[in-house]
Order: structure tokens, then sequence, then C-alpha cells
């Protein structure tokens, strides 16, 4: 079996109203999704972590760097073709967008391995340690609207995810301390004292406005405080979790296992947050999980994008043993966003149906069953929002 040509579907849409951040607010929802196709018929599907103009230059990346060093090879030798493209693209980028673009190629060979074999991805990964994923709902965005409207707005979001089943939520921050505690606040009340709730920052914090939330946060009970601070400040992260109760979170904007490895080792992350179509693929996700365990750090990965992504991370949830065992394990959670999402929730020719199977399993999904990632997106669904020719 031979690689014979890779695409790049980048697909967008204009969204119903505008989203925001900590960094910015966007106006348009963009996927891009690969397809590895092979001289005996059968085809791989991943995707690449990068919104917008990113996603346009991993298009770049993928077709005109990565495709011409691996035509011709045998997809079965993910692991083999997973070093030849790093170790020749290692001297212009060992993190970021060289990162991103390998990491959705590598995800459409494990699916190519998994056609072939006829075993869904969590079988090829070394089984499931679980056929049933609890699952989160994230929402509660910024928008342009003062503290008054957001208050009213992420409390009534807040309870709309909690009453839709899902076993926790997560909001947004970013307009600063004090108000950031306030919308906090809202939540917490509007979902009551025993609902898990948690905070992601986007790093838009200095180490102290961090720990001043952070403080704020635990008076809250929240159960994890994300990104509080920039990716690169290690020591940081390290003071946060030594100085604080709340768990602290991260690592969706780290790269590879040198990069994970550098992050561990300073013991700054209560949970970590892998993100695969960002860090490496599949190949490299495995073995920072591997990282994480043996810093004895649980893992809850990082989900943004397409069915393709969470597909794929439905099967490394199920595929992640427990850290540390027992009868009532510490259990990873699917991370769900409730915003806007066609390229989630209209993609696949079978969809996935996250919201009904968790409105009707008291917050839990199961597991794909078909070979590979076992989804497939719909033909007519990646014309009709592609914008490849743009």
């Amino acid at each position: 079996m031979e690689i014979t040509k890779i695409t790049s579907h980048i697909l967008q849409y204009a969204l119903p109203q505008v989203l925001g951040y900590s960094q910015q607010f966007y106006q348009k929802r963009t996927a891009h999704l690969i397809e590895v196709e092979t001289d005996e018929g059968i085809s791989g599907w991943g995707e690449c972590f990068g919104p917008g103009n990113i996603a346009l230059a991993n298009r770049t990346i993928v077709e005109h760097v990565i495709q011409p060093l691996i035509l011709g090879m045998d997809p079965i030798d993910r692991d083999v073709i997973w070093h030849k493209v790093y170790n020749l693209t290692r001297d212009h980028g060992q993190k970021g967008m060289p990162l991103q673009a390998l990491s959705g190629v590598d995800i459409a060979l494990w699916d190519i391995v998994g056609k072939v074999s006829g075993l869904p991805l969590y079988q090829l990964l070394g089984g499931a340690h679980r056929r049933q994923i609890p699952v989160y709902g994230y929402g509660m965005m910024l928008r342009q609207e003062g503290i008054a409207d957001l208050k009213a707005r992420f409390a009534d979001e807040a309870l709309a995810i909690q009453q839709s089943g899902f076993v926790a939520t997560k909001m947004k921050v970013g307009l600063g301390p004090k108000p950031d505690l306030e919308l906090a606040t809202a939540v917490r009340k509007a979902v009551g004292d025993d609902y898990r709730f948690m905070v992601d920052a986007n790093h838009c914090y200095t180490t102290s406005d961090a720990f001043y939330v952070g403080r704020g946060l635990e008076d809250l009970d929240a159960y994890w405080f994300e990104e509080p601070i920039a990716p690169e400040d290690h020591d940081g992260y390290r003071e946060l979790r030594a100085g604080l109760k709340i768990n602290i979170a991260g690592g969706e904007a780290e790269f590879n296992r040198w990069g994970w490895r550098a992050l561990l080792e300073t013991r700054g992350l209560d949970i970590a947050q892998p993100e695969v179509c960002a860090l490496g693929g599949i190949s490299e996700y495995l073995r920072v999980l591997a990282l994480c365990h043996a810093h004895f750090t649980p893992v809850v990965n990082h989900v943004w994008g397409s069915a393709i992504a969470v597909a794929t991370n439905m099967h490394l949830l199920a595929a992640m043993p427990n850290l540390p065992g027992g009868l009532h394990p510490w259990e990873p959670m699917l991370e769900f966003d409730t915003t806007d999402n066609k390229f989630r929730d209209n993609l696949l020719q079978e969809p996935l149906n996250i919201q009904n199977q968790v409105a009707s399993n008291n917050g839990y999904v199961a597991l794909p069953t078909g070979p590979g990632l076992g989804v497939t997106p719909d033909r007519d669904v990646l014309n009709h929002y592609n914008i490849n020719n743009s």
C-alpha cells in the first residue's frame, strides 16, 4: 500500500453571533480536515488544530512540505513517517504550525491502519478501559456586552448546560480579575453548590492576577483553573500550583514529547490537557500521555474542532488507563463545545449525536465502533463549506 495524495479540506462559515475569549473575538468557524488517499482505495481522515488564516498556512505545510516527503510511503509505517517528517522539518519549527500540520496527517494514517485491520482506534491502542465517557459542556463565551448582560447570559447558559445533562461545565474569562470573578460567581449561583464548573483564562493573566483570581475561584469551589498564565511561563505554573488549592490545568499550547517533558518536570500542572490535533497527532499523543502518567499527572484532553477531532478524542479517552486505579477511579472527561458548530453536528454521514446521548444517558456517550475513527465525512457538507479555492 502506498500514499498517493494528501488533501487539506478547509471548511468555514459565518457564526450566528460573534464569539470571544480572552485574546480576541471571532465571527467565523473554521475546520481543517486532512484526507490521505492510498493506491488501494482506502482513505484516512484527520484534523489539524488552528482556525482562520492559521488553517490556510497549515494547508501549505501539509500539501507542499509534508506531502512531497511521504508520497509513495506505506501508511502503515506511521511512526517511520512521523519521524521522517519531524526530523526534516525540525530546523524550521519544533512547535506550532509544522506540528499542527503533521498532527492531521498522523491521525489520518491511524484511521487507515484501523480500516486495514478492521479494528476501531481504541483497540489498536490496546483496548477500552471504559465503554462510556463522561462529557462536560463548555460555553459562556465572551461577547461585546456589558458586565450585567454577560453575567445574566453566563448564568442562563450554565444552567442550560447543566439541565442538558452534561456532568460539568466550563466558562471563559478575560475581562479582568474583578469582573471575571463576578462572572464566575454568577455561574456558581446558577448551577448550585454541588455541580462541577471550571474556568478557562486562555493565558490572559499575570502571575499575581492569576493568584487573585485563583483564590476567588477557590472560594467558589471551582474544579480547575485553565491556562491562567502564558504557556511559556513554567515557573509561574509551578508557583500557582504550589500556592493555590484549586487544580491548575493547561498544556493545550504545548507540543511534542520534548515540550511536554519540560512542562511536566516543573510539577506545575494538576491536570494536563494535550491537544492531539496540534501536538503531533496520535503517535506523539501516546508518548505525551506516557510522560504525563510517568509524572502522575492526570489527563483531560483538550478538544476543539469538528466531529473528526471529537471522534479521535473519544477513542483516546476510552483507551486511557486509570490514574491511579481503584474501585472508584478518577475519570477523564470529553470536552464538548456547546456553541454553534456545524462541522461537528452536520459533518458526518452518521452523526455522533453527542447532545442526545448526554441527555439520555446521564452525561455519558458511547464509543464509535467502526474501524479506525469509525466516522466518515459527508462529501456534500465538505463541498458546501470548502474554501480551498479562496
